[in-house]
């Protein structure tokens, strides 16, 4: 029997070696397994950073592909030209190339033939005053690139004013859009401007495009101001995006004519700016989200808070920043009215508000 239980205790010492050795290969396979992992992670990351970088310059080579190819382009159109311009030179009378009216002679010549970067054309209806404060302010920049940027009117109808004030101008080009046509609106009680406006500017761009053959034109309207707080309503146009967009223009546009609605009581009155201020130099971080959050905040809580009962004869004797409380829209609406304040709510909110105030 005691060799029986020593038999047994070997047997057990030789199975717990065994399960010893098993758990040791063990561990040591998963631990080599993990490290191939963590190499095969590493490597994957390795390429798809690879990858991503390969891609970035793939795109940057793409992107300076298409500026040779563009910069191509404009050499065979400037050599076309310089081609034109040395057969006109050639057909020029000896007398003249010898006389000291070469040198204007060539630079005509060369304005005549030189490629423009872009035209430059003012839309216009039937406000000659608006015209011509615009054309006055463009042309006293673009006088002296005039050949890189030729300036056009395109008036739509017949209004006299207007045509006779564009050309009173030798600077630009004058275009005018006949078109007497029947217009049948989409939807009942459609104001018509919103498809005159559009045969109009499809008309002016694809004459200025195909007709004129120009790469690309800025869009102007007659009554445009600049400022530094509005983006604006001028915009530049490529040849190829309206080689796209001709075919498929809409007959009307979903927005765009309110003829005059609001001008006259609200926006006519205002006085605009007419100091210099050099915003360059300014400090503006007060603007910041974050900072003019809190300097708004401030700014309100500040104001003196009066209530709706004879508002306006409070207001007047108080020399002071108000606040004044509204619940809703028509309540809002109620004191708007009172101060003259311009009312209209667009998709349930004010147009001029922040965070609704």
């Amino acid at each position: 029997m005691g060799k029986s239980f020593c038999d047994i205790r070997i047997l057990l010492v030789v199975a717990a070696a065994a399960f010893i050795f098993i758990q040791v290969r063990l561990f040591a396979t998963q631990s080599e397994y993990a490290d191939r992992l963590a190499t095969a992670v590493e490597s994957e990351n390795q390429c798809t950073s690879q990858m991503r970088l390969l891609i970035d310059q793939i795109s940057m080579q793409q992107g300076k592909i298409v500026n040779l190819e563009e910069a191509n382009k404009l050499k065979d159109e400037e050599s076309a030209q310089l081609k034109t311009l040395l057969r006109d030179l050639k057909s020029m009378p000896l007398q003249e190339l010898s006389s000291l009216s070469i040198a204007k002679n060539l630079q005509n010549l060369i304005g005549k033939h030189e490629v423009p970067v872009a035209a430059v054309v003012i839309m216009a209806c039937n406000r000659p005053d608006y015209l011509e404060r615009t054309i006055e302010s463009v042309l006293k920049y673009q006088r002296s690139i005039a050949t890189k940027f030729p300036l056009f009117v395109s008036q739509d109808g017949t209004n006299s004013d207007v045509k006779s004030k564009a050309m009173s101008y030798n600077q630009l080009t004058y275009m005018q859009h006949l078109d007497f046509e029947p217009i049948h609106t989409e939807r009942p009680g459609e104001l018509i401007a919103y498809y005159k406006i559009a045969r109009h500017y499809k008309w002016a761009l694809d004459e200025l495009f195909f007709n004129h053959n120009f790469s690309r034109v800025i869009i102007l309207e007659d009554a445009l101001y600049r400022s530094d707080f509005f983006p604006g309503l001028g915009w530049m146009l490529t040849k190829t995006i309206w080689d796209e967009l001709s075919p498929k223009w809409p007959n009307a546009y979903p927005c765009g004519s309110s003829m005059g609605q609001f001008f006259r009581q609200y926006l006519e009155p205002i006085k605009l700016n007419d100091v210099q201020v050099d915003w360059k130099s300014s400090d503006l971080t007060f603007l910041m989200e974050e900072n003019f959050l809190k300097y708004f905040a401030k700014m309100v809580s500040n104001a003196r808070p009066i209530r709706e009962s004879d508002v306006i004869l409070k207001a007047n004797n108080i020399d002071s920043d108000i606040r004044i409380q509204y619940n809703d829209q028509r309540h809002f609406e109620h004191i708007a009215r009172q101060f003259g304040i311009f009312e209209e709510w667009k998709a349930i909110s004010l147009s001029y508000q922040f965070h609704l105030i």
